[in-house]
């Protein structure tokens, strides 16, 4: 399931994020690919182990939690701590699949990556190019998204960010691993969490709203890992 998530941050945050970003040390980004990506990685990243990167990452994470439309979509079990990436004068990041298992830094633990996110930093009139692009079902999905915005989507799903050829594009990224491994399960539980929450809002019929709502916890019981 690829499900948008408007306004993850407000303005003032992002005008912070991006002052800071600004004046930031930022490295070759191969060094968090694996095999694969690193022979199709071309951008700038903010090294994940500094304290603004830490920093940043705490502000994003603050956020997460207080949003229900991530919570809903995702369900998140972990999420990995947020990275930061650059992309300016043609740098690209070619086909890949996102690793399917990764290192909680610093913790010894590790993560299984079942939803990617992209969380844009500065408007797309900033830039030229830049687009995320997936592949899935239902073909090539291009998404380009205001400041603020996040996308989230199947980590099992081809992707790829097109040239940056005017201007330079900010981000960050980062995984989940949910509760529900499975994405049509995911997109199941999120429908019906969608459909109760306007059921209840519109004053619907209690009784029937007690059941759909505990079909949810019940499918939730049935799939979920914690």
């Amino acid at each position: 399931m690829m499900l948008h998530i408007p306004k993850v941050l407000n303005a003032e945050q992002l005008r912070a994020v991006r002052a800071k970003l600004e004046a930031a040390p930022w490295v070759d980004g191969r060094i968090s690919a694996g095999y694969q990506g690193a022979r199709v990685k071309d951008n700038r990243q903010l090294p994940e182990d500094g304290q603004l990167a830490r920093e940043l990452a705490d502000l994003i994470l603050g956020a997460l939690e207080r949003n229900p439309l991530f919570i809903s979509g995702t369900l998140p079990n972990r999420v990995y701590p947020p990275m930061f990436n650059r992309y300016e004068n043609g740098m690209t990041f070619g086909d890949h699949v996102d690793n399917g298992i990764r290192m909680l830094p610093g913790s010894g633990l590790k993560i299984r990556t079942d939803v990617s996110a992209t969380l844009f930093l500065n408007p797309p009139e900033d830039y030229d190019g830049g687009e995320l692009r997936i592949e899935d079902t239902y073909g090539s999905q291009s998404v380009k998204l205001p400041a603020g915005d996040l996308i989230v989507y199947p980590a099992s799903s081809v992707h790829r960010v097109t040239p940056v050829t005017r201007g330079a594009r900010l981000a960050s990224f980062f995984w989940v691993q949910s509760m529900v491994r499975d994405d049509a399960q995911r997109r199941l539980l999120f429908d019906l969490d969608q459909a109760v929450q306007r059921l209840t809002a519109t004053g619907a019929d209690a009784s029937a709203l007690l059941r759909l709502t505990g079909s949810y916890h019940n499918l939730l019981r049935m799939w979920g890992e914690t």
